[in-house]
């Protein structure tokens, strides 16, 4: 294959990262018809088999298969291009919001749509877990530890928030053992990078930086597995926002252009300000870059590993049940009464009515400025 300009890579994933709006299934979409039908730059089963291999990763899985599309066109240069230009126009508007929305006084107007929009946020979470559901379960091996995986998610997601990771780890595990998968040869074994944090006090900066790690390191199965540790940290522990100003964070997440993840970049600004917000972004990137730039040429040997695979049988389930989990913690942020039937109408559209999440958001925004204009109490 001719080897394509860093120029190019720069312009056409950063027109992704422009109007990449509506989550992962529109980032795919966009990435195949430009490197499989428009460009030729893969074949199909080569870009079937860079999804699958990116879901095997924890981390946004989006993200990095922008990363790995612009590492196989360009190599190394090509994957950091590409990857910066997929995840910079994102983090330019959500920082741009985030200074609307969680500056002192915002006009009433602004803290009307944040408080509407927060609302919808525990439905929009819930048709995000409901949406994997079928196929999860159509690859489901082992169907009664899958739905034990699954109820466990849930349940964490609901009660623990922080200790979630842990949970996800052990049900991983826990399969492995169940699978009884041998352990492979050593000079089989995929030499792929894991990302290691190690927390350590002193700041603000360094306790963001190890919460933006772990966003970025141990999310398995899309940005919303990591809502309930986001908000367990930067609400509960460090202070940094109230509840509602996280749902305003988790809204504005999805209704921006780019990786969901983004959300940790309004936490990174609420608790630092815009170098935060950058330090955030920057750190919670940093696996996905790190997992293709090192481990791509290994994902054949990836998805072939037995043990790999088992985890994930058991990791799967359980953060699908912690993305429909999290919507307990969402809904319990919100204080005002009118918030719960916006809630409720929001659910009606995005499940019932089957209407996307970035409209669904609008709407709910729309329909919480009215309410206030109309003499309707601000959430506190």
């Amino acid at each position: 294959m001719e080897q394509v300009g860093l120029g190019t890579v720069l312009k056409e994933w950063g027109r992704i990262g422009c109007i990449g709006f509506g989550g992962p299934p529109a980032h795919i979409a966009l990435l195949r018809e430009l490197c499989v039908d428009n460009r030729g730059w893969l074949t199909s089963q080569e870009f079937e088999d860079a999804v699958a291999a990116c879901n095997l990763l924890p981390g946004p899985a989006s993200t990095q298969l922008a990363i790995f599309c612009a590492w196989r066109v360009r190599g190394r240069a090509g994957a950091l291009v590409g990857g910066a230009a997929f995840i910079v126009p994102g983090l330019i508007v959500i920082l741009a919001l985030a200074a609307l929305f969680l500056r002192g006084s915002p006009p009433v107007w602004v803290r009307a749509a944040g408080a509407g929009a927060g609302a919808a946020v525990a439905a929009v979470a819930v048709h995000a877990g409901v949406s994997l559901l079928p196929a999860a379960w159509k690859r489901a091996q082992h169907r009664l530890r899958w739905i034990v995986y699954l109820l466990l998610g849930t349940a964490a997601a609901a009660t623990v928030g922080p200790w979630l990771v842990l949970l996800l780890l052990a049900c991983g595990v826990a399969e492995v053992l169940a699978q009884r998968v041998p352990a492979p040869e050593p000079r089989r074994r995929p030499a792929l990078p894991l990302a290691v944090a190690a927390g350590a006090g002193g700041g603000v900066l360094l306790s963001l930086a190890w919460v933006a790690l772990k966003v970025g390191a141990l999310s398995y199965g899309g940005g919303f597995v990591i809502i309930p540790l986001m908000q367990a940290d930067a609400v509960d522990h460090y202070h940094w926002m109230t509840g509602p100003q996280f749902l305003n964070a988790v809204a504005l997440g999805q209704i921006t252009p780019g990786p969901v993840v983004q959300t940790v970049a309004v936490v990174g600004y609420a608790a630092a300000g815009l170098a935060g917000g950058v330090l955030a972004s920057a750190l919670a990137f940093t696996p996905s870059f790190t997992f293709i730039l090192l481990g791509a040429p290994r994902f054949d040997q990836l998805r072939a590993n037995r043990r790999v695979r088992a985890f994930l049988d058991g990791a799967g389930p359980a953060a699908i049940g912690a993305i429909l989990g999290s919507a307990v913690p969402l809904a319990r942020a919100l204080v005002q009464p009118w918030q719960f039937a916006v809630l409720a109408a929001a659910a009606g559209l995005v499940l019932l009515v089957r209407r996307g999440p970035v409209l669904t958001l609008l709407s709910a925004a729309l329909a919480g400025v009215v309410i206030v204009l109309a003499g309707g109490p601000l959430p506190h």
